[in-house]
């Protein structure tokens, strides 16, 4: 397991991360969501460090050049609905890459506790290919993992990419036990979860402050 954490250098991940956590620039939908689209640019640029290359020629007005491409275009996929900027902020890098959906959510029990149930997945074939999965938040990993069991049904990727705005240690920890051959990217990681297992100081409900809140029945 290798974690790569963004926020251990000095950069624009930190600018982009307080405007995401200052709860008045988060009244600005727009904002909020261009953020985290960023923040996946970043990472999508991050990670293509770590892939595989093809050497070719190309043809130029004035002659032949030596290049490299992307061997295997990744599969990109991401936790529905609090990932769809992150998401396709790595998909403005890879756009050729193919894309998985997932959707999952906390079922939550009377005595506090909750389950992770996946309604559905959108998934091409995985075989052969890196698998880049986001979410912006990991707080317990449970959603990650059961999501990316989720998607090893539809094959075998070369190398898993996990990738998160913020992380708690335990998920980290959860994580770390559960995929011990996965990567995580991350922007920030926070040492603590609430009793109904929320990042603090974290910056809420990406979900709700990005698409606005969800009715509660």
């Amino acid at each position: 397991m290798s974690i790569i954490n963004l926020s251990n250098e000095s950069s624009l991940v930190s600018q982009y991360i307080t405007e995401l956590r200052d709860v008045e620039i988060q009244a600005d939908r727009l904002r909020f969501r261009k953020n985290l689209e960023r923040l996946g640019e970043i990472f999508a640029y991050e990670i293509s460090k770590k892939l595989d290359y093809a050497e070719i020629k190309v043809e130029t007005p004035m002659g032949i050049a030596d290049s490299r491409i992307i061997a295997k275009q990744p599969v990109i996929a991401t936790i529905l609905r609090a990932g769809i900027p992150l998401h396709q902020g790595i998909l403005n890098f890879y756009d050729q890459a193919d894309n998985a959906f997932v959707s999952a959510y906390r079922r939550h029990h009377k005595d506090g506790t909750f389950e992770i149930n996946v309604d559905h997945v959108s998934c091409p074939d995985l075989n052969n290919r890196p698998l880049l999965l986001c979410d912006p938040m990991l707080a317990t990993g449970m959603s990650m993992t059961t999501s990316i069991k989720a998607l090893l049904s539809h094959g075998n990727p070369t190398d898993i990419h996990i990738i998160v705005v913020i992380a708690s240690v335990d998920a980290i920890e959860h994580v770390k036990r559960t995929l011990p051959n996965a990567t995580i990217w991350v922007a920030a990681i926070d040492e603590e979860l609430t009793a109904r297992s929320y990042i603090v100081p974290g910056l809420g409900d990406a979900g709700d402050l990005a698409y606005g809140k969800k009715h509660k029945e």
